[in-house]
């Protein structure tokens, strides 16, 4: 019998190591659990950060493209002004040419005037008014002097008429340079306009796309900054779940010990309580009626023990709320995009969470009820390991407010 008794502490002892072990194995999960979450957050956070580099070497190549066209923008801006101030220059030596030609004009047309009244004084007086003058001259010298007048008063005039002509084709090839070129600074302008404004296009165009790309920059910077802070949240519950494990196994081992050293004194004290009648029988007369009282005694005393064991290990695996699981940690979570990666999705069984009733955990098949702080809840999502339960919340608020906490989990069903 004290084998048995010893058997049935010793077994009692395991059920409770094996649970601090069940515990510390689950713990170890969550512990896997959070360092690949980790390890997704720092792949991110390495394409998060090479998305900016390359988001970077592009606005900066934007802002070059856009200093070189503010350059050309104020090169043409200059040459504009430039061409402004020819043509209005060649306006006024356009004026002055079309002056002088006119007075040109008007030269050769006094010129002609005049040669035109001598022509007719010439016809109305007849030859003989001339040969009169040559006749009546005193001497050979006066004729020649008068014949020379007459001759030098005609070249005279065929002078100023080759002159006036020359005048007029200068000036009139002069007017038709100025117009040509005013016409080309005019096209020239034109042509500059039109290209000003083609690059003024291309300038507010590439604006617009340095401010797309600093809009993406500041998007993509705060994805990273969310990321790194996963990532450091990530390291917090490393540390505590390896603190938690660390703690798990001391109490699960210090458990083990106790209740070892507790079995063996109530295995002792059994023993002595036993071996006690059986000494007084021996030496009682009445030898039968002792040997039949120990005997009865032994027997009250088996059945007592398995009365014992089997209270024991209904305590251990079951009570008034369902069937006993363990300690387990406790979560919320709500069907948002942070949560969840996009919002108002179906749980993995596919119902829609409702607060209350929905949990998820690993493990169990989907429709497994459990009774948590005299609540009952349904197994319809996944996300956790076994002994994590992620309890659901009809807001984000609710779901961190609940933050998280250990209860003791029972299977109703």
């Amino acid at each position: 019998m004290k084998r048995t008794r010893i058997f049935s502490l010793l077994l009692a002892g395991a059920l409770i190591v094996s649970t601090g072990t069940s515990a510390w194995a689950s713990t170890e999960d969550e512990i896997a659990y959070a360092r690949e979450q980790k390890q997704q957050a720092e792949i991110g956070l390495a394409d998060t950060e090479a998305a900016i580099s390359s988001l970077e070497g592009r606005k900066q190549e934007l802002e070059s493209y856009l200093a070189k066209l503010d350059a050309q923008y104020q090169e043409l801006t200059d040459s504009l002004e430039e061409l402004d101030t020819e043509a209005k220059a060649k306006e006024k030596e356009l004026k002055q040419v079309k002056k002088e030609l006119k007075k040109a004009r008007k030269t050769a047309q006094r010129q002609y005037e005049a040669m035109k009244l001598r022509i007719v004084y010439m016809y109305e007086n007849g030859g003989s008014t001339m040969l009169e003058r040559l006749l009546s001259s005193k001497s050979i010298a006066d004729f020649l002097n008068e014949a020379e007048n007459v001759s030098q008063l005609s070249q005279y005039d065929r002078d100023m008429l080759k002159k006036y002509e020359e005048i007029r084709k200068n000036v009139k090839q002069q007017e038709l340079q100025v117009t040509e070129e005013a016409n080309a600074i005019k096209a020239l302008q034109e042509e500059k306009a039109v290209k000003q404004q083609e690059v003024r296009a291309m300038a507010e165009s590439t604006s617009a796309d340095i401010t797309t790309y600093v809009n993406e920059l500041s998007a993509t910077r705060a994805e990273a900054g969310a990321l790194m802070a996963q990532i450091s949240q990530a390291d917090s519950n490393i540390s505590a779940l390896l603190a938690q494990a660390e703690a798990e196994k001391a109490a699960a081992a210090a458990a083990a010990e106790a209740k070892a050293a507790s079995a063996e004194i109530e295995a002792e004290a059994t023993s002595e309580n036993r071996e006690e009648p059986q000494g007084m029988a021996e030496y009682d007369p009445e030898t039968d009626t002792a040997e039949s009282s120990s005997s009865s005694t032994s027997s009250e005393i088996i059945v007592e023990e398995e009365d014992e064991e089997e209270s024991e290990e209904e305590n251990i695996s079951s009570s008034g709320e369902g069937t006993y699981l363990g300690n387990f940690r406790l979560t919320g979570y709500c069907n948002c995009a942070q949560c969840c990666g996009t919002a108002g999705n179906a749980t993995a069984s596919g119902a829609m969470p409702t607060s209350g009733h929905t949990v998820a955990m690993a493990g169990v098949p989907f429709g497994t009820q459990l009774s948590i702080n005299g609540t009952i809840y349904t197994v319809e999502d996944l996300g956790t390991p076994y002994g994590h339960v992620d309890i659901y919340f009809d807001s984000h608020d609710a779901a961190l407010n609940f933050g998280s906490q250990y209860a003791d989990v029972y299977q109703v069903n």
